[in-house]
């Protein structure tokens, strides 16, 4: 007869427990924020600026969608589901499962394939992805890669030479969805079909991550310093804005800094959407 009050106590004397594990479980990955930008597509102002929006940092896999415009200009890309190109022995593999697939440009987009990336940028050539960066005002253009190594065409854009700020993506970003890039509007429609999508309070999220880790001098990965972006454009009805937040982590975790830096900012949309306007 004594059990049910027994086992409220220790119910109750659990709850503090139990409240702050579940807690800990929730919180995000520990990082410093870096910039958080948000600004009106349609003329630019910035309704949200938080931190260093001007420092350039690694795009990482932010790079993604400029390659794919260019990759549509060049007509590398045919559409969302051209071309497939077949995963090979000795492909970046690192990605997991979905990177030992035949992968079109969507998936790609989607799964953040280093490898069909690899194959653009080897087609395109530095001096094409120079010229296009140059003109589309992205970060410094530089796809020189590591010093010493003339790995550009594998991974500029991994923590090495190409370097871009939240204001610039914002910029960049803001040009493909008002059709304002020197390039076709077919390209920039198709580079906007195959971003990933995601509802929050009636917003339609565009938007792709990035998650990269700085070099020692040895050249090892200091993987509890990891560059963390998610970059892209909102829309409700006639309205959209354009974000670029980018984080640096604290601590080694297994998760992505460009994961963890997207879950916050979705978080955070809300609020985020309602600061700037009346």
């Amino acid at each position: 007869m004594t059990l049910v009050p027994t086992v409220r106590r220790l119910v109750a004397a659990l709850a503090p427990a139990l409240a702050a594990v579940c807690a800990a479980l929730a919180a995000p990955v520990s990082a410093t924020p870096v910039c958080t930008l948000v600004i009106d597509a349609a003329d630019g102002a910035a309704l949200v600026e938080e931190g260093d929006c001007r420092a350039r940092a690694t795009p990482a896999s932010t790079f993604k969608i400029p390659l794919a415009a260019m990759g549509f200009e060049a007509g590398l890309l045919d559409s969302p589901r051209s071309p497939v190109m077949a995963f090979r022995p000795g492909d970046a593999d690192w990605g997991g499962e979905a990177w030992r697939r035949d992968t079109d440009p969507a998936a790609w987009m989607r799964h953040s394939v280093v490898w069909y990336s690899q194959r653009i940028t080897r087609v395109l050539g530095a001096e094409t992805l120079t010229r296009q960066a140059r003109a589309f005002g992205y970060g410094n253009a530089d796809f020189s890669g590591d010093p010493g190594f003339d790995n550009g065409l594998e991974r500029a854009w991994i923590a090495s030479s190409l370097q871009v700020s939240p204001h610039e993506q914002a910029a960049f970003l803001r040009a493909l969805v008002r059709d304002a890039l020197p390039i076709s509007a077919e390209a920039m429609r198709l580079t906007r079909a195959i971003v990933e999508t995601r509802q929050v309070d009636g917003w339609t999220l565009h938007g792709k991550t990035g998650g990269a880790f700085p070099r020692r001098a040895d050249r090892s990965f200091d993987y509890a310093r990891g560059w963390g972006w998610y970059v892209g454009w909102a829309q409700r009805g006639a309205e959209t804005r354009v974000f670029a937040v980018l984080t640096q982590a604290t601590e080694r975790t297994g998760v992505s800094p460009g994961v963890a830096t997207r879950d916050a900012l979705l978080r955070r949309w809300p609020e985020l959407a309602a600061a700037g306007r009346p």
